[in-house]
């Protein structure tokens, strides 16, 4: 199931009925599902224009990654921004990379959160490695 960003970013409300009331009357109850780390990256992605955001759930096919975000930016200036600001909004959240590799190059920024890892490629590199393609058996979460 492939799912926009804009539905993402809405919290997910669910309703549970209390039992058990002495007037039989049901209650609703909101509770709010925090939002996956992952989705706070696409967002800061999104804020620097990165070009073709994907993530992939690969918690089925692999041990070593949940999930895999992928996307790409214009040139090497671009990549850099698009890398330090999904470090800054993570960071912000208490969440710290394990390590990021390629950051100097920025040709392909590989940023290691352990549970997911992030992948912000040139356009050229993107195409080369083909991440998507490498792992077509990964459920599209979010286009």
């Amino acid at each position: 199931m492939i799912v926009t960003f804009a539905r993402l970013a809405r919290r997910s409300l669910c309703s549970t009925i209390r039992s058990g009331d002495p007037n039989n009357l049901a209650r609703a109850k909101k509770l709010e599902q925090p939002e996956p780390m992952w989705l706070e990256a696409v967002k800061a992605a999104d804020a620097k224009q990165a070009k073709e955001v994907r993530v992939l759930d690969l918690r089925e096919i692999t041990a070593f990654a949940d999930y895999f975000v992928i996307c790409s930016g214009s040139n090497s200036r671009q990549i850099q921004a698009i890398a330090d600001e999904i470090q800054m909004r993570l960071k912000k959240l208490g969440e710290h990379a394990h390590s990021i590799e390629g950051y100097q190059n920025a040709e392909w920024v590989l940023m290691d959160y352990g549970d997911y890892l992030i992948h912000v490629f040139s356009e050229k590199a993107r195409a080369y490695y083909d991440l998507e393609r490498l792992w077509r058996d990964a459920k599209v979460v979010a286009r």
